[in-house]
């Protein structure tokens, strides 16, 4: 029987890091996926839709642009020449992955994995069957979308994010199921694109968990771009009118009829461990299917791991990655631990948030803290880039002035973020960044201004006057 050190279960963001990794340190390694390496990350996920997000953010910007001076008579936007466009974009990055396994001797397999006993698996691929040995097993199958009851895919212009990413056509109008990350991300482009938006939530906050103080600035674009927003609500029925869809919400004021004509569910994900045969392993699983871990990635099993998105949330590929490797590393003996204090996240909405760190919430649950806080009208940049809307807030322990969280609502908050995680990984203090000469006229400056508010030395917006140094 074919032998290998370690056999990974699924190619996305965790499993094909841990594959590169154990390449790189000399161990026998296959990599299974039933679909596409890259996973949904860079194939139904972060990749095409970050595609999308430029596509209609950069359209919104043109048609918006005629206020500085630009006028263009005639704008639209061709989703056929942009499929085209990000099938070839995420066609390289999947290629390049391929190729960066085939340099370390990481074999690939297609096909569905499933556990024949502790130690072996069968692969299916059509009707080609085999069974491969492993000393070790890294679980990395990810998650897919969940469906609501009474919904079908079958049903024409019900989606998901995946179909979503796929339209040739822009929606005359979108309703979307869950104002969560994806289906606000999704929402907010298609509404840049022409889309009338509808927003359905059950919860009493778009974007459930983030910072309300920050959630404020995305529901207000929203509003102003003509979105209609239903909170405390759910889709209570649905059927076929013409080539829409009636919708009967039921909302705090009663039942409300909608008219749409494509309908996204974005309402959560669930683990893809169905058909693996983890109990012919052995591993358990919590409640809702994912697989718990040690601090090493280690399942109840000890020669099996699990990374990424099957672990449960937060679903974020750049955890996977982390995990991924961590997992790789500790399989070769090398003493590696995950550590989550500073992950940060990204939403890519209009305008984009990004956080690291404790929460205002969760920081005064724990001690005393001073909060900075920099509103994007003070940013001269901002104002050059016609962006004032936003804030970066700051939050650091009083009694020590240690940095513990950053919290970023503005233009390229995505890409800002990194400076408040490598902070905290530091253990930085307020003023190791308020000291740190950043470049003008930058975005970035204003994290500089929002910690040397909390110590009472920002030149550019007003200290608080119980900080101020006499």
């Amino acid at each position: 029987m074919n032998s290998k050190d370690v056999i990974i279960i699924g190619g996305g963001p965790a499993g094909y890091v841990a594959a590169i990794r154990l390449g790189q340190l000399g161990k026998k390694t296959l990599l299974i996926d039933r679909e596409k390496i890259g996973g949904t990350c860079l194939n139904f996920g972060c990749i095409p839709s970050k595609a999308l997000i430029h596509l209609a953010s950069l359209f919104h910007s043109i048609k918006k642009a005629e206020k500085i001076g630009i006028k263009v008579s005639s704008l639209s936007a061709d989703m056929s020449v942009f499929q085209t466009w990000k099938s070839q974009v995420v066609h390289r990055l999947t290629s390049g992955i391929a190729t960066l396994c085939k340099n370390v001797q990481v074999e690939i397999a297609a096909g569905h994995a499933t556990f024949v006993n502790d130690h072996e698996i069968e692969i299916t691929d059509g009707n080609s069957k085999s069974k491969v040995r492993a000393d070790n097993f890294i679980i990395a199958s990810g998650c897919s979308p969940t469906l609501l009851p009474g919904f079908s895919l079958e049903e024409k212009k019900i989606i998901t994010s995946k179909q979503a990413l796929d339209l040739d056509q822009i929606p005359k109008s979108l309703l979307v199921i869950g104002g969560g990350v994806i289906g606000l991300e999704l929402g907010m482009a298609f509404q840049k694109l022409g889309s009338r938006l509808i927003v359905v939530e059950l919860l009493d906050q778009l974007l459930p968990g983030t910072d309300p103080e920050l959630v404020r600035y995305v529901e207000r674009n929203l509003k102003k771009y003509g979105a209609e927003i239903f909170l405390k609500s759910k889709v209570i029925q649905h059927k076929k009118k013409g080539e829409n869809f009636e919708v009967v919400l039921e909302t705090p004021n009663g039942e409300k009829k909608i008219e749409t004509h494509v309908i996204l569910i974005s309402v959560g994900l669930k683990p893809n461990t169905e058909g693996l045969g983890l109990n012919k392993l052995g591993i358990k699983t919590d409640s809702r299917g994912f697989i718990p871990t040690d601090s090493q990635g280690r399942t109840n099993v000890s020669h099996a791991f699990a990374v990424g998105d099957v672990k449960g949330p937060p679903f974020l590929a750049h955890k996977a990655f982390k995990e991924g490797e961590v997992a790789a590393e500790v399989i070769c003996g090398l003493p590696r631990a995950l550590d989550y204090q500073a992950l940060p996240f990204a939403i890519f909405t209009d305008p984009e948030i990004a956080s690291v760190g404790l929460t205002e919430k969760l920081a005064k649950e724990q001690e005393e803290v001073v909060i900075g806080r920099y509103p994007m009208g003070a940013s001269g940049r901002g104002l050059t880039m016609d962006e004032s809307e936003g804030l970066m807030k700051v939050i650091i322990s009083k009694k020590t002035q240690e940095i513990l969280g950053l919290h970023l609502v503005c233009p390229e908050a995505s890409e800002l973020i990194s400076e408040g995680a490598l902070a905290i990984e530091m253990g930085a203090f307020a003023l190791d960044v308020g000291s740190t000469i950043h470049p003008h006229p930058t975005l970035s400056e204003g994290i500089m201004e929002a910690f040397k508010q909390t110590i009472g030395e920002a030149v550019h917006i007003q200290n608080p006057p119980k900080l101020l140094i006499s």
